[in-house]
């Protein structure tokens, strides 16, 4: 009996792993900067949304302590699965792009004098405010992260080429970037622990196999990224970076493939439901504050160019796909009714400045 359920339990430990299993890189050739990520989870619900400039927001502080007011200096487009302005990653007007990833191993500050912001409404007020790393790691003066059962690691990169890993441990801001950050690859292990594992592994061949999903995940994509930037490859690197993602995936839990084609300002995704590559152009958009903001399911048909395929921004929508995500995944995240009903009212209270 003991062996069996020690069985039951691996089996439920490792289903655990393998859906908050995400990937993220970062590649660059001849002057093309590529962002990668795949969402690996137990739903794949999610809308694409535009967010505008010069709206003014306010954070909401899980634990109830002092929160911060902004307004947003550019516009973005994100994915969003627990509603809008709590993105899961995205990009911004000035080619600045962060995603998360589960990391069982973050640790948020206690309370202190900064105001506090959740993990997913973090990326949002980086995307609004944000056009560099520098600028992104400088709000750690101003800003405390709190999370509310969901721990998470970034990946971030911009248009200059810079590109970081974010994480919290023991309680503090852990950056990686330039010589600390060899390969700009990131999965669910800490980047640090990712790099030691990665010892004696043949990257830019055949990456070592590894017992840590997470690990082998890196190691793959370290390889493959290595590959690319070495080695004399045609494939265009969009294609090439849907080769990596598949690469990485995570058969059925991986609900999204996203690629942020940062130089030419398109993000091109696909999803486990809607398996047809579809392509945003960022700049058919127009994110003045006294337009309306536009919203896409990602789980629609259609490929290729979808900007036509956006409509007005929907209060109920949003509503009704977040209540579905937080219902989808509450066998591994439960979050309180009241809390759902904050996050509603957060996207319902925003204005132009």
């Amino acid at each position: 009996m003991k062996k069996v359920i020690a069985f039951v339990f691996l089996i439920i430990f490792s289903s655990f792993e393998i859906a908050t299993a995400c990937t993220t890189f970062f590649l660059e050739k001849n002057g093309q900067l590529i962002f990668g990520k795949n969402y690996d989870w137990v739903t794949g619900t999610g809308m694409v949304n535009t967010n505008l400039r010069r709206l003014v927001k306010n954070s909401l502080a899980p634990d109830r302590s002092k929160s911060i007011q902004w307004i947003s200096k550019y516009g973005s487009v994100t994915f969003n699965q627990y509603g809008k302005e709590f993105p899961n990653g995205g990009m911004n007007e000035k080619g600045l792009v962060i995603e998360l990833m589960w990391l069982s191993e973050s640790e948020y500050p206690g309370a202190d004098d900064r105001a506090a912001i959740s993990v997913l409404q973090w990326i949002q007020y980086q995307l609004d405010n944000c056009a560099t790393i520098g600028e992104v790691l400088a709000t750690d003066k101003q800003l405390r992260v709190v999370s509310t059962g969901t721990p998470q690691h970034y990946l971030v990169a911009d248009s200059k080429g810079g590109v970081a890993t974010i994480e919290f441990l023991r309680g503090k801001m852990v950056v990686h970037k330039g010589s600390e950050l060899p390969y700009p690859v990131l999965a669910n292990s800490t980047y640090s622990s990712s790099i030691k594992a990665m010892k004696g592994a043949s990257v830019g061949g055949n990456a070592k196999t590894f017992n840590d999903n997470s690990i082998e995940r890196f190691a793959n994509a370290c390889s493959m990224v290595q590959q690319y930037k070495q080695a004399n490859v045609k494939k265009p690197l969009v294609d090439y970076s849907f080769d990596i993602l598949n690469k990485v995936s995570s058969g059925s839990f991986t609900k999204w493939n996203i690629v942020y084609d940062i130089t030419n300002k398109r993000i091109h995704f696909k999803t486990r439901d809607s398996k047809q590559v579809k392509t945003v152009d960022f700049n058919a958009f127009d994110y003045a504050c006294n337009m309306k903001p536009m919203s896409f399911n990602m789980n629609n048909s259609g490929s290729g160019s979808i900007n036509n395929k956006f409509s007005v921004y929907s209060y109920d929508v949003n509503n009704q796909m977040l209540l579905q995500a937080f219902d989808e995944s509450k066998g591994n995240v439960n979050v309180a009714d009241d809390l759902k009903r904050a996050i509603v009212a957060v996207a319902a209270s925003v204005k132009c400045s």
